[in-house]
């Protein structure tokens, strides 16, 4: 949870410094299925969205690139900021600026004149790469004998700086203290709705976890092709605000349905405690490594997946103008 959380953050963060950063407006800007640089072109700057973004040529300035695939094979004279499923620095480019990469591989074969700043599942330096400044990563760390980084490694910081030691029980508790604001807010505003979206998860919990794989690969690819349009980025950037919102709500009601399970085997109806009984349950086991993960793991699929399928059906319910009173705000939860 904490690995997805951390690039689903990145991922906020890179959409929006794509329409915010400065001088992007100035910069050249290019959307398709395939954006590149010719060999023998040279831009003021670039701002690209792509299934995949090449930068062949030089660009006289900074790069700021989403695409499926980010390569850069010639010359950066700015600043690189990139976030791909796979990014590379290739063997003979320069980038004379720092990099900011995230993505599933951040690979770095040429040189980099400034600083390194890399989240992925794997970080690679090959032995041709050259680092001038600091390399911060996040994510596992491949780097060959011959590879040089001269302003020296710091690990873990997910490209922010070094980050003061927190200890473990911090974290779960503050966790849990989220889990259960959240969660107490779905219950006090939208009783019946949450209900709802608890009963989706427990009557069929393979069924909500199929929807929200579904949901979890399909909606990310789903913003990347909008946000291949320059009149898609505020609709990407909306839609990744919701992305995020809808997949916290979702990991909230997969404790609460958790409770609301456990519950019924008592014979017992009672929505505060079932919150409080699934999100207790859910941090209790957390604390064992293997069992906790696979724990958080169901209950966030089957949260999401029943999430969805309840919006989906409030959605053809209202089309049908039946309207939806499960959906509707209650004047008072089941005690």
């Amino acid at each position: 949870m904490a690995r997805t959380q951390r690039l689903l953050a990145l991922l906020l963060v890179a959409v929006l410094a794509l329409a915010v950063v400065p001088g992007s407006a100035a910069a050249d800007t290019r959307a398709g299925d395939t954006v590149v640089v010719a060999e023998n072109e040279t831009v003021d700057g670039l701002t690209a969205f792509g299934g995949a973004v090449v930068v062949h040529g030089t660009v006289d300035g900074d790069v700021t690139a989403l695409g499926g695939t980010v390569v850069v094979y010639g010359t950066v004279t700015g600043d690189v900021t990139a976030l791909g499923g796979t990014v590379e620095i290739d063997d003979g480019a320069v980038v004379r600026g720092d990099l900011t990469a995230a993505g599933g591989t951040v690979t770095i074969a040429g040189r980099v004149g400034g600083d390194v700043n890399a989240a992925a599942d794997t970080v690679t330096l090959t032995d041709t790469a050259v680092v001038a400044g600091t390399l911060s990563y996040d994510g596992d760390l491949v780097s060959a004998p011959g590879a040089t980084v001269e302003g020296g490694v710091v690990q873990g910081t997910g490209g922010f700086g070094p980050l003061p030691a927190i200890p473990d029980w911090v974290g779960a508790v503050s966790g849990v203290l989220s889990t259960l604001v959240v969660g107490a807010l779905l219950v006090a505003v939208l009783p019946r709705f949450t209900d709802r979206v608890a009963d989706a998860a427990v009557d069929a919990p393979g069924r909500a976890a199929l929807v929200a794989v579904g949901f979890l690969v399909g909606v990310p690819l789903l913003l990347i092709l909008v946000a291949f349009t320059l009149i898609g980025i505020p609709v990407t950037i909306l839609g990744v605000v919701a992305y995020a919102v809808l997949l916290t709500v979702g990991f909230v009601a997969g404790n609460y349905a958790l409770g609301r399970y456990i519950l019924s085997i008592r014979e017992m109806e009672n929505r505060w405690l079932a919150l409080l009984v699934g999100v207790l349950l859910v941090g209790v086991l957390d604390l064992a490594p293997l069992v906790g993960a696979l724990v958080q793991l169901a209950v966030f699929l089957v949260g999401v997946g029943a999430l969805v399928r309840a919006l989906v059906g409030a959605y053809r319910a209202r089309r049908g103008g039946d309207g939806d009173a499960d959906a509707t705000p209650s004047n008072g939860p089941a005690a």
